[in-house]
Order: structure tokens, then sequence, then C-alpha cells
């Protein structure tokens, strides 16, 4: 019998921003202890009003992580009759409601035939909370990264990697299966219906060149600078009104992904919560406000743009300030 993988989160905090060294064994793979740490934290951080931006990267020297835990997989797919189209619809569709219903609920299905399909489901919830968040999730990939080391990479909001002889995909169609922890859905909407089709079709990776110019990552830098280029975007994003940037990621996340309609009904739901919001009314009032006081828009003045790029919000004009 294969040996059982085991791993687990390093976690370091540094203000508004936690680092995660993601340790998955020697193997560097990623299995059900790494997918219950990872769910405790990201419910953490985006309870915590100080944390705006989470860097996740690997502990292995050459690899994020290398892919799921294939005992894991396998074990997982043992437990349950072979069923059709149907049948595992049924399955999912029981495990969401499990999960919905009840996170009490699950553990008493360990031992269940059902028990597969829930921690799959967990694992895509997870997922979600990470694209409805106003935390801030940046993959520092300071290597190669397979299947669901690729998938937990999509699901992060930025991803920088390390240039060199390293590698991302999805191969899971070279072991009978395909991916499962949204690889079909996030890489498409990276990079487009046809180019993810022939990807995960042929199984064959990205080099971090290709994936770049595709749109799959964020930025390629030498493997020394990974680490200090994703903090760098951490404090850059981080800066911004936490609840913007939940609002902005459900908006773009799951109304992008809708009719047009339906999505632009997600739009002024978000917008109108925002714009209503306290920290929403104090930065448009101190706009009007210095508007009347200068003459000109703010926007317009100076380098006023450039500062609010930076520090994340439109700052007060010194007049204004001094006067206070």
């Amino acid at each position: 019998m294969a040996e059982k993988e085991t791993g687990h989160l390093e976690i370091e905090e540094r203000g508004a921003v936690v680092v995660v060294r993601i340790d998955g064994g020697p193997r560097q793979v990623f299995g059900p202890d790494i997918a219950a740490e990872l769910e405790t934290l990201v419910d953490r951080v985006d309870r915590d009003p100080d944390i705006r931006a989470v860097v996740f990267t690997g502990t292995h020297p050459d690899r994020f992580v290398s892919h799921a835990e294939v005992r894991w997989l396998q074990e997982g797919g043992a437990a349950v009759p072979a069923v059709g189209r149907r049948g595992a619809s049924a399955l999912a569709r029981t495990a969401y409601g499990v999960n919905k219903a009840s996170a009490a609920l699950a553990p008493a299905l360990r031992n269940t035939p059902l028990w597969p399909a829930v921690e799959l489901e967990s694992l895509h919830q997870t997922f979600l909370k990470m694209n409805r968040s106003g935390v801030i999730f940046i993959a520092a990939l300071n290597g190669s990264a397979l299947g669901l080391g690729a998938e937990f990479a999509w699901a992060n909001d930025l991803r920088v990697m390390a240039d060199g002889d390293y590698f991302i995909g999805q191969p899971e169609i070279l072991l009978g299966i395909m991916p499962g922890g949204g690889g079909t859905q996030r890489l498409t909407r990276l990079i487009g219906t046809h180019r993810s089709l022939v990807a995960i079709l042929e199984g064959k990776p990205f080099t971090p060149a290709e994936a770049l110019a595709f749109g799959a990552l964020d930025d390629v830098v030498p493997q020394e600078e990974v680490l200090d280029r994703a903090l760098e975007l951490a404090a850059h994003f981080g800066a911004r009104t936490k609840e913007s940037v939940a609002a902005i990621k459900r908006a773009v996340y799951l109304g992008g992904s809708m009719s047009l309609e339906d999505g632009l009904h997600v739009e002024r739901t978000e917008f109108l919560r925002q714009a209503l919001s306290k920290e929403g009314q104090r930065l448009m009032t101190g706009y009007m406000a210095d508007t009347e006081a200068s003459g000109e828009l703010p926007l317009y003045s100076g380098d006023t743009f450039e500062r609010a790029i930076a520090e994340g919000s439109v700052p007060r004009t010194q007049s204004e300030v001094s006067a206070r």
C-alpha cells in the first residue's frame, strides 16, 4: 500500500499580510490535511479586518505544489461504485447540500461512500470563499505546479511564478481522469475556451513564459525574487478598502460568468452596498470637498491620481489637510 502523505501550512503574520508556506511533505503534494488547514485559514483571514492579503508559497526548493495526493484521489474514487453522469450529478448535489446545511454534519459521513464528494465540495467552497473575500490572495509560485497545485494557483487573485525550468498545468487526462478542483472553469476564464480546452486535452503544462503570455500569470521573475514580488503586490492591492475588494471580486468572479442581465444585477447590488457604506461615503464626501476647495476634480489635479493608485484611495488635498 502506498504511504500516506501528510502536509501542513506554516503561517507567518507580517502586519496586514500573512505569508503561508505550503509544506506538502517530501513530494510537496496537496492532500486532505492541507485542504482542512486552508479552509480554517481562509475563514480566519476573511473575518479579520486587519488582514488585507495572503501570500502562498512552497517549502520545496523547486515546487509550489506538485499536484494532489494521488492516493487521496484514488481511494476516494474506489470508495464509491461507478456511476453515470446522472448518478455523479446526484452525488455532487447531495454533497453540496451537506456542506450548505451544516459543517458539523460532514464528519459523520467520513466512512460512507458520500465522503469523497463531500471533501471535493468542501475544497470547492474554500476556493470560492477566496474568490468572495475582501482579502487579496497571491500565489508566489517558487517552482512547478500541476493538477490541484495549478488549480489552487488559478483560485488565487494574482500569480507570480519563478522563471526557469518549471511548469504549470493540468495533466489529469494522462491519468484517465480530468481536473476536479476548478481547472476547467478557472483556467478557461483566465486564458479563453479554446486554449484551455487544448491544454487540458493534451495534458501538457505551460512554461512560465507561455503562462504569462496567455494571461494565466501576472508576472515571472527570478526564483529568488518571487516572494518579494508577491509581497509588493500584496502591499499594493491590500491598501484598497477591504469591503470594496470583496464586492469587486464577487462581481467579477461570480457575475462575470452569468448572463449580462444577471451579471449587471450582481454589480448593482454590490455597488449600492458600497455606495451606502461609511467608507464609501467618507471618501466621496472628501472628494467633493476637495473639488470645491480647489476648483478642479482631484483625479485631474497634479499627481493625485498616481498617489491614489499607490496609496489605495484618493488622498485629500494639502489645503484641506492644513485647514483641519
